[in-house]
């Protein structure tokens, strides 16, 4: 998201569409937030890249402990779009704290 560390890698090579929720849930590992298979919904944005090959870039950034796997996007206006998106894969750590409200910037404002 815009703000936030990993935002540097879409700058430049994506555009915006807008504000957009997922079905899931939302930790804070500390540094980083991850979404999880769940029964709430996780705010955040979509993005239109510019080339495909960007999505290795992510890949890479996003790291091992996420999967990138196709799902659907709800924008502010009620749209639903298919996107990738990235799961946190594997054991969440002792760290690792729910965000109830699926909103980020909530609880790690930048």
């Amino acid at each position: 998201m815009r703000g936030y560390p990993l935002h540097r890698v879409l700058a430049h090579r994506a555009t915006l569409v807008g504000q957009g929720a997922v079905r899931g849930a939302l930790f804070d590992f500390g540094t980083y937030p991850g979404l999880v298979t769940g029964r709430g919904r996780v705010r955040g944005e979509l993005y239109r890249l510019a080339d495909a090959q960007l999505l290795r870039t992510l890949d890479r950034e996003e790291g091992y402990h996420f999967r990138r796997s196709r799902g659907f996007v709800t924008l502010a206006r009620g749209r639903r779009v298919r996107a990738w998106l990235y799961r946190y894969r594997g054991v969440l750590p002792p760290r690792a704290v729910a965000i109830p409200q699926g909103d980020y910037r909530r609880v790690r404002w930048r």
